[in-house]
Order: structure tokens, then C-alpha cells, then sequence
């Protein structure tokens, strides 16, 4: 079925056809709705090439991809893409992801601009000050960061969740629970959401008369020998933590590992709360102790960075808003009393 055929069957003109198929403003949700609706039903798919003639728009996403030796593609980055892909997918989207150097990412983003390959960029894993940040808001294109950056006097588009308030609620219970040595394993220390999870938890304990020593902070890749590595480290000192908060399940595993091989017992002898992001691959409840959590969904936020990105290529969604998601404090069987 071709778009006159689509649109003849509507009753409706070519015009209003395309531009509800494009997302255009000035058609009405209804006849949207009712024209997407019978292109999925009769299986009609635009022509891209003739989209972009039509409409100035290639129906891209783009997304700057860091290479080299350095660079790991974590589980996290793949179940974001997952949740923004399956968006794109059922919203007649494509996602391009450009390579880069790590250490100049700012030359392809010129560059995918410049040669308007895409319709609109996300960015993640910011960090404070982030130069990726300030350049795209140059570049006068539609963006969403994925995450917050800090230090900028201009307000941006982004989606976040609470990092703070997560690790200072995981902590507070800790504390009521009658911990004293609480240890932090987090994720890279110069991006901001490490940032933001060791400002949390520092603030619980402030408020309790306590604090975080140098030496139980280790802010690492997030993986699970990572986590055993750090976790070993802890709970080999000659007074360890009774508790520790980790900003990954993937890294818990590790801790879990390095408890079972120092003869420990987890909650008898330590307490553990991790972030959970949702892998549906990895859950909290099927840890050998189930495993205590603070919980947001990362394949949901990348879903969500989509859908605000098609907004803003079609004028749906301007200006600069900040959207922040609650995260839920998962209390099982993993915390318990602080051992005497």
C-alpha cells in the first residue's frame, strides 16, 4: 500500500497522511492515532528517501559511541539501548551509533550534525562540566542526556533518576539497623552518578554522627570481579565494614563471592544493598540471600529518552525540562541487626 492508496482509504489528503506519520504538531491526536493505526494494520511503511525530501527529517537517532582500548561496553549501556530501541522499533525510528575516539568525541558530533545524518542525539554517562554537553547545546539540534551533568549556568533537556536519595535512604536504614562502618563500592568516580551516590550516602551518615573513611570508598568498572576485588579489600581489614552499599548487582555478585570465600555469612556478618537496574537476567530475589535493593528500571529510562527525543523532533516537546525518577528501597533478606 502506497500513501495515496493509505490516504483514499482515510478520506483524508496526502498532506495530513505524511505529517501525521512524521509526528508533525498541528494534526490532532485522534487522526493521528487513526492514521497510525491503519498503517500498521495494512502494513504500510513510508519510503525513508522520500520522508526526507518531504519532511527535512531522516528518522535517526544518533548516539556517540566511545571506542578504543580502553572503553567497555557494559550490560548497563546494552539494557538503556534495549528499552530505547524497542521504542524506536514500534515508533518508525532507526538508531545510528556513530564511533569515536574516546578522547574526542566532539569532532563526530560536529560531524553527524553538520552532515544532519540524524534528527536528534542522546548523550550518557555524563559527567560534571561535561565538554559533550556543552558543545551539543551549541549545535542546534534536539538532545536528551541520559543522566545529569553539573557546573553549567544553561538549563537542559536530561532524564535521571534519584541517585541521592536512593543511597541516602539505603544508608538511613542501615544506620537504624545499628551500623556504624558502612562501606560505598561505586561506580567511576568522575561521572555524576557515582557523584551523587556517595553525596547520599555521606549525608545519612552526617546526620547520624557519622562518616565515610578514604578507605571505605572504591569507586570501580562496574563488574563483578570488581566488586569481589573491592569487597576482599573491605572485609579483609582489621575492623571492616558491617555494611556496604554497591552501586551495581553486577558488581554484588562479587561481594557475595568474597563473603562465601572469607567464611562469612551474609546478613550475619555483613549487611549488603545494591542498585538493581532491572536485567531481566539478573534478580535480586534469586541471590543466595535475597538481596536488598534500591530500584529503578534502566530499560525504561532508555525507552523514555526515546520517546521525549521523538517529541522534540517534532515540536511536540521544547525548552529545557528535567525529568527525575523516584527509586524504590527494596527491603529482603540481605540487611539485618549490625553484629555485636
Amino acid at each position: 500500500m502506497n500513501l495515496k492508496q493509505l490516504s483514499h482509504m482515510l478520506s483524508l489528503s496526502q498532506t495530513t497522511v505524511s505529517r501525521a506519520l512524521n509526528g508533525y504538531p498541528e494534526v490532532n491526536e485522534e487522526t493521528r492515532r487513526r492514521v497510525m493505526d491503519a498503517a500498521k494494520r495494512h502494513g504500510y511503511r513510508p519510503n525513508p528517501s522520500a520522508r526526507r525530501l518531504a519532511t527535512g527529517k531522516s528518522g535517526m537517532i544518533g548516539y556517540v559511541l566511545p571506542t578504543g582500548a580502553a572503553v567497555d561496553i557494559d550490560p548497563h549501556f546494552v539494557e538503556f539501548l534495549s528499552g530505547l530501541g524497542d521504542y524506536a522499533r514500534a515508533h518508525e525510528l532507526d538508531l545510528v551509533l556513530s564511533p569515536a575516539d574516546a578522547d574526542d568525541e566532539e569532532t563526530t558530533y560536529r560531524r553527524i550534525v553538520a552532515n544532519r545524518q540524524v534528527d536528534a542525539v542522546y548523550l550518557s554517562a555524563p559527567r560534571p562540566a561535561d565538554k559533550r554537553l556543552a558543545l551539543v547545546n551549541t549545535l542546534g539540534i534536539p538532545f536528551i542526556v541520559h543522566g545529569r551533568s553539573e557546573g553549567f549556568d544553561f538549563d537542559y533537556p536530561y532524564l535521571d533518576i534519584d541517585n541521592e536519595g536512593a543511597f541516602h535512604e539505603a544508608s538511613r536504614l542501615l544506620i537504624q539497623l545499628g551500623h556504624k562502618r558502612l562501606a560505598l563500592i561505586n561506580g567511576n568516580e568522575r561521572e555524576t552518578f557515582a557523584i551523587h551516590r556517595e553525596r547520599g550516602m555521606r549525608r545519612a551518615l552526617a546526620a547520624n554522627g557519622l562518616a565515610l573513611g578514604e578507605r571505605h570508598i572504591h569507586s570501580v568498572a562496574m563488574t563483578e570481579e570488581n566488586g569481589y576485588r573491592a569487597a576482599r579489600r573491605l572485609l579483609e581489614e582489621v575492623e571492616p565494614p558491617t555494611a556496604i552499599v554497591c552501586s551495581s548487582l553486577i558488581m554484588a555478585l562479587g561481594v557475595v563471592r568474597a563473603v562465601r570465600d572469607l567464611g562469612l555469612t551474609i546478613p550475619g556478618d555483613l549487611s549488603l544493598v545494591a542498585h538493581d537496574d532491572v536485567f531481566p537476567w539478573l534478580r535480586p530475589e534469586n541471590f543466595p540471600v535475597p538481596l536488598s535493593t534500591t530500584r529503578s528500571s534502566i530499560r525504561l529510562a532508555g525507552a523514555r529518552v526515546a520517546e521525549r527525543l521523538a517529541a522534540r523532533i517534532s515540536g511536540l516537546e521544547e525548552g529545557a525540562r528535567g525529568e527525575v525518577w523516584p527509586v524504590d528501597l527494596i527491603v529482603r533478606g540481605s540487611v539485618a541487626g549490625a553484629p555485636i
